[in-house]
């Protein structure tokens, strides 16, 4: 198709969804309630719909005071009944498709629904959304003149009872248009190789010869991927391979400790990233503006948002609010009811808003990747900006990390264990240990008020990890690829401890 046709209709399919995005930025909450009562309606006579009598709510506030908040093992025995064939159990329309993710639950596994409606109205709206956000905010691009780079965790499906599971990258292959393959790279079938390591030099000898105008994918995958090309090809930059290379789409994990490696491999003012936030539970937010690290809340994928102050989360006053009650800068818990039939489901992550007109947001963890034996309340987002901050302090640069707590004995204080592998490394070790110790205390007022005289928090300990450790890890565990990763901060120390012995 030429490049003008394919830019004309891109045109006209960004004024025609812009006009229903102004919707819900000028009604925002009169968007998310009318699509609450048309969830309830669509379900009423589900099994879900009859035991909470669906039918007879009218309002937000009845759905909230007879639908119970759940997590994942709240709700695995009707996954499990549905993934078996069952129909009509928490969703009307059958669903066939569960997108397999690891997740943090206690679970093994996870399986999450896949309805037809979340597929068209969420995730492929979602993609659609977001290069017309793109194109936009920069009417001189020239994506359409070459191929995305996408990266997926993908893997073969797997069938059972008349239903599919697989990772939600390979469901979302299996069921894209015939015509969307011609403009990504690589091909399906190596997108949907098993072997992750094979994959990725698949991948590096099927795109080197493209045009590639764009990336998309998981952060710390897709730089191990980028560097096998430049590995291969031998080249210094990713510019040298691909000159029309225009903007990176990244989501799954935080951008921040990695952003000065993927300048240093795309050293070029004009180039663009743009983050996405999604999982395999739905598609929640996009950034709408170039250079912002801020992402507009998608208000009509048929996602109902609802959010637990992080105060309150898991203690006995824990208590949701709709999005018309949040507030600036305060740590929420996502709660999700979905068109994939997921009521007030815990989703796991945590985000801060930062706008409320319209409302955009920053995903700053998970509910169970943060330490807070202590009362510190240190959350990844506080433990990236430091290391961010210390690294450029120190001219060090990080590949991943790892902390977890150092539990009292007797006398002896608590504290925090550290296990960074650098690419990089400080010179001194215990200069950057300080900075660090000194920059988390600016970040968080009660990790702070903990390390004042060390009164209950020792300094922090840092081990160096040899290189690939993690790596080495994840493959020994089976996790290599897509959003597969080690939590950052953990309460527990079994992930530590199980790398320290790796390491040893």
């Amino acid at each position: 198709m030429p490049i003008p046709l394919v830019n004309s209709i891109a045109s006209w399919f960004l004024k025609k969804r812009f006009h229903q995005i102004e919707l819900f930025l000028k009604y925002p909450n009169e968007v998310q309630n009318e699509l609450l009562l048309s969830l309830i309606d669509y379900a009423k006579d589900s099994e879900i719909g009859k035991q909470f009598d669906f039918s007879s709510i009218k309002n937000y506030k009845t759905f909230a005071e007879r639908v119970p908040i759940k997590n994942y093992e709240g709700c695995q025995d009707l996954i499990e009944r549905s993934r078996k064939g069952e129909n009509n159990i928490f969703w009307p329309t059958p669903i066939k498709w569960f997108a397999k993710s690891s997740g943090t639950t206690r679970s093994k596994s996870k399986f999450i629904p896949v309805s037809p409606e979340s597929l068209e109205d969420c995730h492929y709206a979602a993609s659609k959304d977001l290069l017309c956000m793109y194109l936009n905010n920069n009417e001189d691009s020239q994506l359409f003149t070459g191929k995305s780079l996408r990266l997926g965790g993908s893997k073969e499906l797997y069938k059972e009872n008349g239903t599919v599971f697989g990772d939600l990258s390979a469901i979302l292959i299996d069921n894209m248009p015939f015509w969307a393959e011609f403009s990504s790279t690589p091909s399906n079938k190596v997108s949907l190789m098993s072997d992750w390591e094979h994959k990725m030099q698949a991948i590096v000898n099927e795109t080197i010869n493209e045009n590639v105008t764009s990336l998309a994918g998981v952060p710390s995958w897709m730089l191990v991927l980028l560097n096998d090309v430049l590995k291969t090809t031998g080249r210094k930059n990713l510019f040298e391979i691909w000159p029309n290379l225009e903007v990176y789409f990244h989501g799954g994990v935080s951008f921040t400790p990695y952003i000065d490696q993927y300048k240093s491999l795309l050293p070029r003012k004009s180039f663009k990233y743009y983050e996405i936030y999604n999982a395999s539970e739905g598609f929640f937010a996009i950034q709408d503006q170039n250079n912002s690290s801020e992402l507009l809340l998608m208000l009509d994928y048929g996602i109902f948002y609802e959010f637990i102050p992080m105060r309150t989360y898991g203690t006995e006053e824990e208590y949701a609010i709709p999005l018309g009650e949040v507030e600036l800068n305060k740590n929420y818990a996502i709660i999700i009811t979905t068109n994939a039939g997921l009521w007030r489901y815990k989703v796991g992550d945590t985000v801060r808003f930062t706008s409320i007109n319209p409302y955009r947001i920053k995903v700053t963890g998970r509910t169970r990747h943060h330490i807070n034996v202590f009362g510190e309340e240190l959350i990844i987002e506080n433990a990236e900006a430091a290391l961010k901050k210390v690294c450029k302090r120190t001219k060090s640069e990080i590949v991943d990390f790892t902390a977890a707590p150092i539990f009292m004995e007797g006398k002896e204080k608590g504290g925090h264990e550290w296990l960074i592998e650098f690419k990089t490394p400080p010179k001194d070790l215990n200069y950057f240990n300080e900075l660090f110790d000194n920059a988390l205390k600016s970040l968080n007022s009660d990790y702070e008020a903990k390390r004042y005289n060390n009164i209950t928090l020792n300094k922090p300990k840092i081990h160096v990890a040899r290189e690939q450790l993690f790596y080495d890890w994840l493959k020994q565990n089976n996790k290599l690829g897509g959003q597969h990763k080690i939590p950052r901060l953990s309460n527990s120390r079994n992930y530590l401890e199980a790398l320290l012995n790796l390491d040893s």
